[in-house]
């Protein structure tokens, strides 16, 4: 019989601290003041729970869910697929998993992005879909491109998609993002160097999947998502430990 996986606080051998000046705005947004261990309450644990009712067929497929009859996005077609796992590799089943990107000129779709790449009007960004008894999600979309920030001068996101993976309850949400295996900005990006564990960022990093390539139109790549435990995928927004 497995035993849970070791839980524990903030590893700062891998998890980035808040504080890091390379990375402009964390000056202006890390806390000042200890940070404050929250227990959820009995409302927020039992609800809202979503299920398949909450997702229709062909969210999951960016390359159609917002394209014209007959038409399609620009860019390098992709499959993004995977398992959401616990801590002992068994399959988080019936979880809801939503992404959203920059479309392959690095451009998103909202109304602050000013960024001179063009909208693409068969491509908007976004998709969702419920993992199936093995832990499984699946997307087909295209690969965002890179795109620039005002951190300094001339520094450049890598291509990345969100991940945004959902528990039983609302405020079991956990988010993250996803880079590309071979992408020369990664080393370069102030945000990815916050973490300081290159196996962390490993984790974050998608690989190429020829197994799941379909011949002469998508290529995959794999990303698993662990949940918690000793070998849990980094979550930014759960900075301070599993």
């Amino acid at each position: 019989m497995m035993k849970p996986g070791e839980f524990h606080q903030r590893d700062r051998d891998i998890h980035p601290p808040a504080l890091t000046p390379g990375y402009k705005t964390s000056v202006a947004r890390s806390p000042r003041y200890s940070l404050i261990s929250l227990q959820n309450s009995v409302s927020e644990i039992t609800g809202p729970v979503f299920g398949h009712n909450d997702v229709d067929a062909g969210d999951n497929d960016l390359l159609t869910n917002y394209a014209k009859a007959g038409q399609s996005p620009i860019g390098e077609r992709i499959i993004l697929h995977g398992r959401v796992l616990d801590e002992n590799a068994r399959p988080v089943p019936n979880t809801l998993v939503e992404i959203w990107q920059a479309n392959a000129g690095g451009r998103y779709r909202h109304k602050k992005d000013t960024y001179l790449a063009p909208i693409d009007p068969n491509f908007g960004g976004c998709g969702r879909t419920v993992t199936d008894e093995n832990g499984y999600f699946y997307f087909r979309t295209v690969k965002p491109g890179a795109y620039p920030w005002r951190n300094y001068v001339n520094n450049w996101r890598p291509a990345h998609i969100h991940v945004s993976v959902f528990g039983t309850a609302f405020v079991q949400r956990l988010i993250t993002q996803c880079y590309f295996e071979g992408d020369p900005f990664i080393p370069l990006c102030p945000i990815v160097q916050t973490i300081p564990d290159a196996d962390a960022i490993d984790q974050l990093t998608a690989k190429l999947d020829l197994k799941a390539t379909i011949p002469l139109d998508t290529v995959a790549y794999r990303f698993d998502i662990i949940l918690r435990g000793r070998r849990s995928t980094l979550f930014e927004n759960r900075l301070e430990g599993n």
